[in-house]
């Protein structure tokens, strides 16, 4: 810091505001019910769970299911909101993880994705599923939680909603999954 100048002081408070924030992405997707009201429904509890409005929302896709069979087409969209930063990257996955689960299990969601005998996912149809996509350029590798999504590459429904309003900062962050 340079003597007889505010420039550090500045420079320290301008770095200390933008970790304050982090942009978080969720994947939002229906296949049951009403799915426009679901995924709205689930918008407006992500809101009010944030303490914020989105800041950015795609375009509603409709979709085959993916990695199941069924009759009844998905709804998907992704949706960015920058929330107050706090504690470790991983304490606040785990937190939104649990907001998203409450949120999937208040709107009627009954099977999570569960392993079959060949260790592969077994999925259902669901009145709604929200996926924490990223957490700012941080990784987080839990048991229960990995962010980025690990299989978001390999979907298409994730991958064009969430093309539509990535960040260039996180395409740069993550150029392996925007090629």
């Amino acid at each position: 810091m340079k003597h007889g100048s505010n420039w550090g002081l500045t420079d320290l408070m301008n770095r200390k505001n933008k970790m304050a924030f982090v942009s978080v992405y969720f994947g939002l997707g229906s296949n049951l019910g009403n799915r426009l009201k679901n995924l709205e429904a689930a918008l407006s509890m992500l809101d009010d769970a944030l303490g914020s409005h989105y800041q950015s929302l795609s375009k509603i896709i409709e979709t085959s299911p993916w990695g199941f069979d069924s009759s009844d087409k998905f709804l998907n969209c992704c949706v960015l909101y920058r929330i107050y930063r706090k504690g470790t990257p991983e304490q606040q996955g785990l937190e939104l993880l649990a907001i998203c689960q409450d949120i999937e299990k208040k709107l009627g969601r009954k099977e999570k994705s569960t392993k079959g005998s060949d260790g592969k996912p077994v999925y259902h149809n669901r009145t709604i599923d929200i996926d924490i996509l990223f957490y700012g350029s941080e990784r987080i590798d839990l048991p229960e939680l990995q962010v980025p999504h690990p299989l978001m590459a390999e979907r298409p429904f994730v991958m064009i909603p969430l093309t539509e309003i990535a960040k260039p900062s996180l395409k740069t962050a993550f150029p392996e999954l925007f090629q």
